[in-house]
């Protein structure tokens, strides 16, 4: 009887309210969780139970909502690294425990397939990103840049800039089409610096238009060929898909891949190298939760953030990167980080060289130069997350009551 009743009464009004809930939550503060995906979770949960109706609770209806809890379960373990400490997270975790046992659900099983995507057909212009979305979308597509130089500086795709401790392989892209890892160690003579010494890309298989190929680029090695020795690949009605071209061998290689629309610039300025890219969004998003990790995504982890020194007018390492990059933006505060750090002047070569190529890739003007670290939330998010914590938590807990 009270099985039933909990059933009958938290049917489909509380799923629809925190769906609704979850979506302003998410549209507002996308931000906020871009390394805790605890909503994604909570949201793939909500879609999988909405279609299960009045079977939950019932004698051999349980099957499918167990399956959901399962899904969720592995989703919440997924990102489990990145949502310590939140509360969102921790409460989700908790009831998901809970349902489990009041609904009697093994805790190995069959788990709930996501619905699939349906796939758009073959064209004759797959492999000419910019053409086929324009026929598709009726208009050009939207292009992200993110530009790594420097002891590393990152600016990632969502125009936030940060200066990062970061030492080893890190991923800066990992999508469905595109994977890149710097590496980054730190500078010979007792200098407190690190510098990027190896970038290494994949570019993975893709329907017809390109077979897997890899790239890569060492300090005082920026070849202007794939690693096989090949300057293009994935050949589709007299165009190749891939394209290696450069100005300065051994210094600078640009890599055009047509059939996602990205452009991959690398550069070796003083004793680090570069990389700048320009990708559309739709190609800059198409990734699974697996993988979270992308610096040029979300960023390097707050653990790894370095603040910037500051100097003072009149100083060598002001007067030196005041004269070349005079607008004082966030550039500038590379130059100035570098300078300072390494005392070498001529380390200031990598924040213009990325202030160059951000202009080249950047075709709004007035996006090109940061004068913050960091895009800051609205302080009516923070609001929100506050309250959508404190929702979660309530909905679980009379979820609860109610099954007991």
């Amino acid at each position: 009887m009270g099985k039933q009743a909990c059933s009958s009464y938290t049917e489909l009004p509380w799923k629809h309210s925190i769906f609704v809930a979850l979506l302003l939550s998410h549209l507002c503060c996308l931000q906020v969780w871009a390394q805790c995906k605890i909503l994604k979770c909570n949201s793939e949960f909500v879609a999988a139970t909405l279609d299960l109706g009045s079977g939950v609770g019932r004698e051999g209806g349980n099957a499918g909502y167990c399956s959901a809890l399962r899904s969720y379960a592995h989703c919440t373990r997924r990102t489990a690294r990145a949502c310590r400490g939140d509360l969102a997270y921790h409460s989700a975790v908790q009831g998901i425990e809970d349902l489990l046992m009041q609904h009697s659900c093994p805790k190995t099983g069959p788990t709930a397939q996501p619905r699939p995507q349906p796939q758009p057909p073959v064209s004759r212009d797959v492999c000419f990103y910019e053409k086929s979305y324009l026929q598709r979308e009726g208009q050009a597509p939207e292009y992200l840049h993110c530009g790594v130089f420097g002891d590393p500086h990152v600016r990632t795709f969502h125009d936030e800039f940060q200066t990062c401790a970061v030492q080893g392989a890190w991923p800066l892209i990992d999508n469905e089409y595109l994977y890149v890892q710097a590496t980054s160690a730190a500078m010979p003579g007792g200098v407190s610096a690190s510098a990027l010494t190896k970038i290494t890309i994949i570019f993975k298989n893709w329907r017809e238009c390109i077979e897997q190929q890899i790239y890569h680029a060492e300090l005082d090695n920026v070849p202007p060929a794939f690693v096989d020795g090949s300057i293009t690949s994935g050949e589709r009605r007299g165009h190749h898909s891939l394209q290696v071209s450069t100005e300065a061998p051994g210094r600078h290689a640009q890599i055009n891949a047509t059939h996602i629309g990205t452009t991959l610039v690398l550069r070796q300025s003083g004793r680090s190298l570069s990389l700048s890219v320009r990708a559309p969004r739709a190609i800059v998003d198409t990734f699974s939760p697996e993988q979270d990790l992308q610096l040029c995504k979300w960023g390097c982890p707050a653990s790894q953030r370095l603040e910037h020194p500051q100097a003072q007018p009149g100083t060598t390492a002001y007067e030196h990167c005041a004269s070349l990059l005079p607008a004082k933006d966030m550039y500038f505060q590379a130059c100035l980080f570098d300078v300072l750090t390494t005392g070498d002047v001529n380390f200031s070569a990598s924040a213009v060289a990325a202030l160059q190529d951000a202009r080249s890739m950047i075709p709004d003007a007035g996006r090109v130069q940061l004068l913050s670290a960091a895009v800051t939330s609205h302080p009516s998010c923070a609001m929100l997350t506050l309250l959508m914590m404190a929702l979660t938590n309530v909905i679980l807990t009379f979820l609860v009551e109610q099954c007991v």
